[in-house]
């Protein structure tokens, strides 16, 4: 064992290290950041706007009415996220060589709208919004990266505009960064103009053909899955935040599969994917936070002899229940304590397995789109994230149940040893 986990630290340590420190993935992750709560209030209100059996009790219409009348929330935030992703990785990109952040922000967007397509059925001047959305997700994301660098190096270059003392703070920054943002644009303005005289007549398509669409169907599926999932467990145990890690990578296929989800469930349309943002942060990581280690506190109530294990019980509920779960890694501990290994790594891929196959063959409805707060407590965002359905609750329940048995075995070898230092500790 202790040869096996000095295997892995030799080989994941270092490969951990330098995602945590890669600028990039970085400002994706603080990209998603920044559109977090716009997502977060679009969802809420795609959940208020679709109460189940409220079409019966006021009737079709008046329903129609009421869905009409909060559809904008949605609308103005969920169904136009990519936008806020790119202003958020330029933004932070840029303040990373820092510089001036806003322009980086502002010269990511408009780089973004430049190669986006303005003709929507024939009708130029118009964007359509499924380009603002999921579908534009990696292209706005490989702009914000470019633009961002195109504009640190004119910035690097000096080739800005000098204004003179005693001109307003405001005004000499604006005018310092015009060059750079001039050729910035310039740039993406000339790579649209190649892109019309390719099959693809837009990068969005071939970004989309080419990139998005192979590696959202390789990340929808089970392997994949279970491969993030696995990492994400084995980065925390060595004390890394397998999350932000894994998340920085797979966040924007899981987005983009989480909006076309919602999309169907808008249009009263069978649901894609299974796979999506919610199914990982609903299902898994919203079951005590990573690990789902809500049935870890469980269990010492239900079994814990130790003061040791009593003591962290009664700490890590409260927390526990909104899916924070620091009080359990740190204090049981389960970062580099082989006793925990085996449930910490096999409890996750076992429920991811169970939540597949339970929503691929129908038995619970799959997830709607809607992000719900990844700190609603258990069996309520279970319930919300399927659009409101009680077999979404169901399932938590029982994936709960599920890893309450695997941890079961080893929870009490642990406590024992707990229990028995403490008995010697108290003879001394």
């Amino acid at each position: 064992m202790n040869k096996f986990m000095e295997f892995l630290e030799n080989i994941l340590l270092p490969i951990a290290d330098k995602l945590n420190n890669n600028r990039y993935l970085s400002a994706l992750r603080d990209g998603f950041m920044v559109a977090l709560p716009l997502i977060i209030f679009g969802s809420i209100f795609v959940v208020i706007a679709n109460f189940p059996f409220l079409d019966r009790l006021i009737g079709e219409e008046a329903f129609a009415t009421y869905q009409d009348a909060l559809g904008p929330a949605s609308a103005a935030t969920l169904s136009i996220m990519g936008m806020f992703v790119i202003v958020g990785i330029g933004y932070s990109l840029t303040k990373h060589y820092e510089l001036e952040a806003i322009y980086g922000g502002v010269v990511a967007l408009a780089a973004f709208l430049i190669l986006t397509p303005q003709v929507l059925e024939g009708v130029s001047g118009v964007i359509p919004t499924a380009s603002l959305g999921a579908q534009g997700m990696f292209l706005g994301i490989f702009t914000a990266f470019i633009s961002a660098e195109l504009y640190r190096f004119f910035v690097q270059k000096n080739w800005t505009i000098k204004m003179p003392a005693g001109v307003p703070d405001a005004v000499a920054k604006s005018f310092s960064a015009l060059i750079p943002i001039t050729l910035t644009l310039t740039a993406f303005l000339l790579v649209r103009i190649i892109f019309s005289y390719t099959p693809f007549d837009t990068v969005q398509n071939f970004i989309y053909t080419v990139i998005q669409q192979p590696l959202t169907a390789l990340g929808s599926g089970l392997p994949a899955t279970i491969i993030a999932v696995l990492l994400i467990q084995v980065f925390w145990f060595f004390g890394l935040h397998g999350q932000i890690i894994i998340n920085s990578v797979f966040d924007p296929i899981w987005y983009t599969l989480n909006d076309e989800n919602l999309q169907a469930f808008q249009a009263g349309l069978e649901l894609p994917n299974v796979v999506t943002k919610q199914f990982i942060d609903t299902f898994l990581v919203g079951m005590g936070g990573s690990g789902m280690t809500l049935a870890v506190i469980i269990l010492i109530f239900m079994i814990g002899r130790s003061r040791q294990l009593k003591e962290l019980g009664k700490l890590g509920a409260p927390a526990g229940v909104f899916n924070v779960n620091e009080p359990i890694i740190f204090g049981l501990p389960i970062i580099m304590n082989p006793l925990v290994i085996i449930p910490w790594l096999l409890a996750p891929v076992v429920i991811t397995i169970i939540t597949y196959v339970a929503m691929s063959t129908g038995l619970v409805p799959k997830p709607a789109g809607i992000i719900v707060p990844w700190t609603t407590p258990p069996l309520l965002s279970g319930f919300l994230a399927t659009g409101n359905a009680w077999q979404g609750a169901v399932l938590q329940a029982f994936n709960l149940l599920v890893v309450t048995l695997i941890w079961w075995p080893f929870l009490k070898i642990l406590d024992k040893n707990y229990y028995e230092n403490e008995k010697k500790g108290e003879g001394n």
